[in-house]
């Protein structure tokens, strides 16, 4: 293994930056040289190569988004793009690759060892999604944005009597929305793992203002529905002054805290190690705060679920 890839696919995430340095730097101390691919698989098919070297790297684990930036291509997803991708990276001589990303870019890095060039997945996503690693690149950095908006909001919450509504990022999954509220106190979470019904947060706010209670929030996963329709539907039925805040991208940027500078850098160091060993076809999680690695295709089209005893806690503490 002389030349090694990594790339970014998929939604970016605080911490990309993170893991891409590792990548370049646990490579340069085994005697690989990197080669970033700029904008995902595209770049992949059309040979948007950079050497990169430790210098090329400094300053940018503090950064979010991805340095390597991050695109989605349709001629991948078909035969003939994958074949062109992998001729493409073994006329650069190109070894093997480092997949930064979702379900979607780990389905990309399986076609590529498939098709003979080894690849490592690396998951990077806010959604915290892919099953068989406790956590993934970028979840604590949105849970965190998510929490500091939160705090933001139930200041003015207190300030005005006002019920407010704050829709977060998730589509099938409930993580961030989960996190988020247990640790800001949110009234009600709505999440996909465990529907809520409307009548039931009416009926927590109406509890909530008998007890002499002025303000509520209640954070809504998008994989649930609109925030909007939620906040219609609290107005209408109680008459309640009622806000509707949708954080969106804002979820996906920022610097990565420490947890997930640290997450990425080991991460992204070990798949490096995974490929100089002569592996492919992996990804790297962690369980029990121990790296662990596992055949890409044993986590895809298998539900990360959320524990029953957070979904449990979140219902308790909401009473």
């Amino acid at each position: 293994m002389r030349r090694v890839g990594v790339l970014t696919s998929g939604g970016d995430a605080p911490g990309m930056n993170a893991a891409v340095r590792a990548v370049v730097r646990r490579g340069v101390s085994l005697g690989v040289q990197v080669v970033g691919v700029r904008h995902g698989y595209a770049g992949l098919i059309a040979g948007d190569f950079i050497d990169l070297d430790i210098s090329s790297v400094g300053d940018i684990i503090h950064r979010g988004g991805t340095v390597l930036q991050t695109a989605r291509s349709d001629r991948f997803m078909t035969p003939e793009g994958q074949r062109e991708a992998v001729e493409k990276a073994r006329a650069a001589g190109i070894d093997g690759m480092v997949v930064i990303g979702g379900d979607g870019s780990f389905r990309g890095a399986i076609r590529l060892t498939e098709l003979g060039l080894p690849a490592i997945g690396v998951p990077g996503t806010i959604d915290n999604d892919i099953y068989g690693t406790d956590r993934t690149i970028g979840f604590d950095t949105a849970v965190n944005t998510c929490l500091e908006a939160i705090r933001k909001i139930r200041d003015t919450a207190t300030s005005h009597d006002r019920t407010f509504v704050l829709e977060v990022m998730g589509r099938h999954s409930g993580w961030i929305a989960l996190a988020a509220g247990l640790a800001g106190g949110a009234e009600s979470i709505l999440l996909p793992e465990r529907p809520l019904p409307i009548e039931e947060v009416v009926a927590r706010l109406k509890r909530g203002v008998e007890r002499g209670k002025r303000h509520s929030l209640i954070i809504v996963a998008e994989g649930v529905g609109s925030g909007f329709d939620v906040g219609r539907e609290i107005r209408e039925r109680t008459g309640y002054d009622t806000r509707v805040t949708v954080l969106g991208h804002i979820q996906r940027g920022g610097a990565p805290t420490a947890a997930d500078a640290m997450l990425a850098s080991r991460m992204g160091a070990r798949a490096v190690e995974l490929l100089v060993e002569g592996r492919g076809g992996l990804f790297v999680g962690e369980v029990d705060n121990e790296l662990v690695t596992a055949p890409l295709a044993s986590v895809l089209d298998r539900r990360k679920e959320i524990p029953e005893e957070l979904l449990d806690l979140a219902e308790v503490l909401a009473i």
